[in-house]
């Protein structure tokens, strides 16, 4: 994850503070205000005899969201650089959007190889949880994907100061970075290539990850698979030379009440997807690398969670293996007895990472989860429904679907709750077997796929995210550079952070 920023307080007025930048934003003013220059801008333009306000009147400082403007030495400023980030509507400011100015700023500067900074908040935007955004935001945005490229273009930001924070801060820099880092892991896992990453590979990693983070790892290699009867995990993986592999992590905390809640992660971990015999167009396939993000958000989320220490129980289940076009690959029209005992008609290779999934969820709840939460790349369906902007949530219980919307809310990751109507069950019915993998007709692909799922879930609360179309980025956003996005980690911890012992179905 490359050398972490150095992040402290800094309790200097701002204009005193010495650093190479001092980042701080504007909002767009308001009608009967006239100016963005308010608030600890105003007094940052006192000490620079009224510079700022000369570039606002010249019309340079409007506030609008993202809209970068860098002052070089500005008299009665310690720092070179001022650099004032857009933040647009103050009524519409939030955690969300300051972590996500804090990351822009860092990408900003460190490709003008800036390496000190420091950060002027609101007075209103001072707290330990404010302290924390700011804290994901800087390492999510000083994170690159350049890992195989021998000339690194921009070298990372070093240091960051936050200023005029009260030492409570330092608990929500903490916090911060142990969330930040372990999206950033997932990230890392995400943009490697699939030779780099195979099924064992990811594993090896994910066991490393465990011990050093002080969570119980169990591996189930291709034999304890084939004891366990995870009849639609091996189908996907005959087509592969590499052998599959189920990584379970566990957490456990030290005061455990028994029978209290028990929360099951389960990531699909696919990692390399050709589309197997149902082959994919060659066009765009390198990017099947990223088929393992669902897995690696649980491996991110579980490496939070042994540092964060929350107060409930939460297994790891992660299915992993490629799906090629073997000479013993399965073909469509094939049936599988899945570990659950339903058998499966495979109308469509590509449709597997349900598959494998399917046999995720029914170990998980054997291990005795009793709440359920997976992550998937699952279906294209998603991105056509939502675009890249939001994440498909899909659950069988609607107490428990809004605990995991309103921790997507905390956690500032957008999702949107998706329909599972009983009328949809229809279109997985097989004449063969008891269901089949993908839906009879075009329509509805996502939630076919979620339906399916549901299946294996029995009466367990569960929820599944659809993260196809937001776990990759085809392109560098101000925020964020290129490919993996780490997307769920925050949120599946905000929700085990904030899943007490008490009965999880009441708000």
């Amino acid at each position: 994850m490359g050398p972490s920023m150095q992040i402290n307080l800094d309790s200097r007025p701002a204009s005193k503070v010495e650093a190479e930048a001092l980042v701080s934003y504007v909002f767009e003013p308001e009608k009967e205000q006239g100016t963005a220059v308010q608030g600890v801008i105003a007094d940052l333009d006192q000490a620079a005899a009224g510079a700022l306000g000369r570039l606002a009147s010249g019309g340079e400082l409007t506030g609008k969201m993202l809209e970068f403007t860098l002052v070089h030495f500005a008299p009665g400023i310690g720092a070179q650089r001022l650099l004032l980030v857009g933040a647009g509507k103050s009524e519409k400011f939030g955690t969300a959007e300051l972590r996500r100015l804090a990351s822009a700023a860092v990408r900003y500067l460190k490709a003008r190889s800036v390496k000190r900074i420091a950060l002027l908040t609101r007075e209103s935007e001072r707290t330990a949880e404010a302290a924390q955004a700011v804290t994901e935001g800087l390492l999510l945005g000083n994170f690159d994907g350049d890992k195989y490229r021998t000339d690194k273009k921009n070298p990372p930001v070093e240091s960051a100061a936050l200023v005029g924070f009260d030492p409570a801060a330092q608990a929500g820099i903490a916090r911060g970075r142990i969330i930040a880092e372990s999206q950033n892991f997932t990230r890392e896992l995400g943009n490697e290539p699939s030779n780099l990453l195979t099924p064992r590979l990811l594993a090896e990693r994910a066991e490393a990850m465990a011990r050093e983070a002080g969570l119980a790892v169990d591996i189930l290699d291709e034999k304890r698979i084939e004891e366990l009867k995870m009849g639609a995990l091996m189908g996907v993986a005959r087509g592969s030379v590499e052998p599959p592999r189920v990584i379970v992590l566990t957490y456990t905390p030290e005061k455990l009440t028994p029978g209290t809640p028990v929360l099951g992660f389960v990531g699909k971990a696919i990692t390399f997807d050709t589309g197997g015999i149902s082959i994919k167009p060659s066009n765009d396939m390198e990017k099947m690398k990223f088929d393992m993000a669902g897995g690696a958000a649980m491996l991110g989320a579980m490496r939070a969670l042994a540092r964060l220490k929350p107060p409930v129980k939460v297994i790891a289940v992660i299915p992993s293996t490629e799906n090629m076009p073997g000479g013993r690959a399965q073909k469509p029209g094939d049936v599988q007895i899945a570990m659950s005992g339903k058998s499966i008609e495979v109308i469509n290779t590509d449709a597997e990472g349900r598959l494998i999934l399917s046999d995720g969820i029914a170990y998980a709840k054997q291990l005795g989860a009793t709440h359920l939460v997976d992550a998937a790349t699952l279906t294209g369906a998603i991105v056509v429904a939502l675009g890249h902007f939001n994440t498909g949530v899909f659950g069988s219980d609607a107490a428990f679907t809004e605990r995991v919307l309103a921790s997507a809310r905390r956690a500032g990751e957008k999702m949107w709750p998706m329909p599972l109507d009983d009328d949809y069950r229809e279109l997985i019915k097989s004449t063969i077997a008891d269901i089949q993998n993908v839906g009879s007709g075009r329509g509805a692909g996502a939630i076919v796929a979620a339906w399916f799922l549901r299946e294996f879930t029995g009466d367990t609360p569960w929820v599944h995210l659809d993260i196809a179309g937001t776990a990759w980025l085809d392109d560098a956003k101000p925020w964020a550079g290129k490919g993996g996005t780490g997307v769920a980690v925050r949120t599946l911890v905000d929700l085990a952070m904030n899943f007490d012992g008490r009965s999880p179905t009441a708000k």
